[in-house]
């Protein structure tokens, strides 16, 4: 058998150019037999191994996957040497590609390894406070870099320090191209730094139509998840140059703002009779208040001389006042109204379209669709109790409001007209008028 492969070896020998393809046949097939043997029994084995301990990371992003090419290129890379008869250009040829080949393999690994890396600080219970996805891009941008400069100076055959050297006077060209990276790079690090915004944070930015939950930070963008469930990007740069609103106070006190005001028609507000106050001490709230009240009007009035006793310079109970004491205690009983903040009933200025009576006050939750409920529930129950207290609400006529207008006009349009002197008749009285004063 050794006799046999000794005469085959020296009959290719003989013939050159079939030994060289043999070889390079040879070559190709150790390689393929190399990436077999490294995917399916290393690779396999070593997803098996992590699967068993929930580490699913690397397959995931196919680390280990891009890291077996390397083989095949090194056996490749090593190998060609070992061809005879294989011309030198086709030698460096062969191991510069393959060079440039495992340095971006390497670079790719890298890539998804930083992937790897934001994925497990993600799961850390403060990752939303300072996210590093804008940082590790940096660092991707700077590995990509240096990966192409050492790709071509592989393919090449020279050295990198030569392309570096270029790429001073480049500089000015790459900071026009990079320009919008640079600007949101330092926007990523003040925003991380001064806290600005995390992922979860309730955003607003009106000038962009922007107004949701900010569900990303990257280097470029910011995504912002709109209440109607669309999608806004804005660039991470309009964060800083940009005014916007940062809901995050609110949720993180736990109460949110009520501040919305009754419009209450002025004409409707008077003085409360003896009979009046007398029904409005049915209300467990006001009961306290209005007798409270009484006595101190009662104590101001008696120090008043006797002249002083008119009415109109006694003090007295308003309808008004008394609802304003009401909505305060009603308030201050409410389940749903945080007791711990701001809590007032204020009136504002008189406008064209009533007299505003302003609640302001906090609700004990966040949540959006309780806030609307707890709103909701206090102002119809404002809404249905007014005209308890004489009070009416104020709002421009309406349809309902013309038809009844027009019923009046028109049954007064239908009575009959009073029947007017004639003319002649009020000449002839203005002369016996005339004659009586000269009489006079």
């Amino acid at each position: 058998m050794q006799e046999e492969l000794k005469v085959w070896l020296e009959w290719l020998g003989e013939h050159a150019e079939l030994e060289t393809l043999v070889a390079s046949a040879a070559l190709v097939f150790a390689a393929w037999l190399a990436n077999w043997v490294v995917k399916r029994i290393l690779v396999r084995g070593l997803y098996k191994i992590l699967r068993s301990t929930r580490e699913t990371q690397l397959q995931d992003f196919g680390i280990i996957r891009r890291l077996s090419n390397i083989v095949p290129a090194l056996v490749l890379s090593i190998g060609v040497n070992a061809v005879p008869g294989l011309p030198e250009a086709a030698v460096t040829v062969v191991r510069n590609v393959c060079g440039g080949f495992i340095v971006l393999t390497i670079a790719l690994a890298l890539g998804a390894l930083l992937d790897i890396i934001n994925m497990m600080y993600q799961r850390r219970a403060d990752a939303h406070v300072h996210p590093i996805k804008g940082y590790l891009q940096v660092v991707k941008i700077v590995l990509y870099a240096v990966a192409t400069i050492l790709i071509i100076a592989t393919l090449i055959d020279r050295s990198p320090l030569i392309l570096l050297s270029g790429l001073g006077a480049m500089a000015a060209v790459l900071m026009l191209i990079f320009q919008d990276t640079i600007l949101s790079l330092v926007a990523s690090v003040q925003i991380t730094s001064n806290d600005l915004i995390r992922v979860g944070d309730w955003v607003e930015m009106p000038q962009l139509n922007a107004d949701g939950d900010v569900i990303d930070i990257a280097l470029h963008t910011v995504k912002v998840q709109n209440w109607d469930k669309t999608i806004s990007n804005i660039p991470t740069k309009r964060f800083i140059s940009d005014s916007f609103k940062n809901w995050r106070g609110m949720q993180e006190s736990g109460g949110r703002r009520i501040k919305r005001s009754l419009f209450l028609d002025q004409q409707s507000v008077h003085f409360l009779s003896n009979d009046e106050c007398e029904r409005l001490h049915r209300f467990n709230l006001l009961d306290e208040y209005l007798t409270e009240k009484r006595r101190e009007i009662d104590e101001w009035n008696a120090k008043l001389e006797e002249r002083g006793k008119e009415p109109v310079n006694t003090r007295r109970i308003t309808n008004i006042g008394s609802f304003r004491a009401y909505v305060e205690r009603y308030l201050r009983s409410h389940g749903g109204i945080h007791q711990g903040m701001a809590l007032m009933v204020r009136q504002l200025s008189p406008t064209a379209d009533g007299l505003p009576l302003e609640i302001y006050c906090f609700t004990n939750t966040v949540a959006w669709t309780q806030y609307e409920a707890i709103q909701s529930d206090i102002f119809d129950h404002l809404l249905a109790i007014l005209p308890e207290f004489g009070l009416r609400v104020f709002q421009h006529p309406s349809g309902a409001d013309m038809r009844e207008g027009y019923g009046s006009v028109s049954q007064l349009l239908s009575r009959p007209m009073p029947q007017l002197p004639q003319p002649s008749d009020r000449r002839d009285d203005d002369k016996t008028g005339t004659a009586d004063c000269n009489q006079q």
